[in-house]
């Protein structure tokens, strides 16, 4: 099923007791777990989680090795102490992000709305009072689903997904991130649906920075380093006419809440070049890393894929 709406969510939810088998006991541990600590102030998840964050930090060498590599290719003006800090500060947030997943998950609609300011909200807001589709640009940021949460109340909002292997898992994940009114979309959909949904009024809250991996791809630059991006989204906002607004989640010092920051809408964009669009959308997600570099998902092999004849960089 490409598309899932609340109450088939819901109906799913209903189905849950096929979950029962001793193999997932250690999964609903885990999510007894994140639902106790997404009992706790903020604050204190907070101090959790930054002392989680140390502890990943120091065991995690694989994901260590691929956020350094990521730091030092992004950020070549930093020395190897500038590098260490940011690195350490990034598993703090990383850890942080992981304990609060259960607030993401089981957190009340008026206990999120309390936790989430937003800043410039107002060009999303024109953006729908024109009728126009919209697709909100939401990069990688640690806390990026609690906009899509929250947003997604009052007007349903789709985002792409690719399902987990885990049942279990991908149910509580779809079920999380749907109670609000979001729709998860299959990442291999037909987006003709994708685009009547959008015009109907739905906006898309768009995640434009994975590796396509050998799926159809184009190479911008982002910090400088060519990246591979998928030139579908070009295309997709063409089609579609919509309005691209840049939509980044901050995660805010001890526990404070989350700001959502809006952009102003991508001026001339799409154009007929899919290179030049990615280079702008590249452009535009970096503006928002130097904002809160720590906050970025460094943990992500985000130059995987190369283009023809260069090396791998991990």
């Amino acid at each position: 099923m490409a598309f899932e709406s609340q109450s088939e969510l819901s109906g799913t939810y209903r189905g849950a007791l096929r979950f029962v088998h001793p193999r997932y006991w250690l999964v609903w541990l885990g999510i007894l777990l994140l639902w106790l600590i997404s009992l706790l102030p903020l604050p204190l998840t907070a101090y959790l989680g930054r002392g989680l964050g140390l502890i990943l930090y120091r065991v995690t060498q694989r994901r260590l090795h691929i956020a350094r590599t990521n730091l030092e290719l992004c950020f070549p003006e930093l020395d190897s102490t500038q590098i260490d800090a940011l690195l350490k500060e990034h598993f703090k947030v990383l850890g942080q992000a992981s304990l609060t997943l259960g607030i993401n998950m089981f957190a009340s609609l008026r206990r999120l709305q309390g936790l989430v300011t937003m800043r410039d909200r107002h060009y999303y807001d024109q953006a729908i009072a024109g009728g126009k589709p919209v697709i909100l640009l939401a990069p990688h940021f640690v806390a990026m689903e609690i906009a899509g949460l929250v947003l997604s109340h009052g007007r349903p909002m789709f985002s792409m997904y690719q399902t987990i292997r885990n049942p279990l898992i991908d149910f509580l994940v779809r079920r999380g991130r749907g109670r609000f009114g979001g729709i998860m979309v299959e990442r291999k959909a037909d987006m003709r649906k994708a685009v009547k949904m959008m015009r109907a009024g739905s906006p898309f809250y768009y995640l434009p920075d994975q590796d396509p991996g050998s799926g159809d791809k184009i190479f911008a630059p982002f910090f400088g380093i060519q990246t591979a991006v998928t030139p579908g989204f070009s295309r997709f906002a063409r089609i579609s006419k919509a309005v691209v607004i840049p939509c980044f989640t901050k995660m805010l010092p001890s526990g404070r809440g989350y700001e959502v920051i809006f952009l102003p809408p991508l001026d001339n964009f799409p154009t007929n070049d899919s290179v030049e669009d990615a280079r702008r959308m590249n452009e535009t997600i970096e503006q928002g890393i130097r904002e809160m570099p720590e906050q970025y998902f460094w943990v992500h092999r985000r130059f995987k894929s190369r283009p023809e004849g260069e090396e791998s960089l991990y």
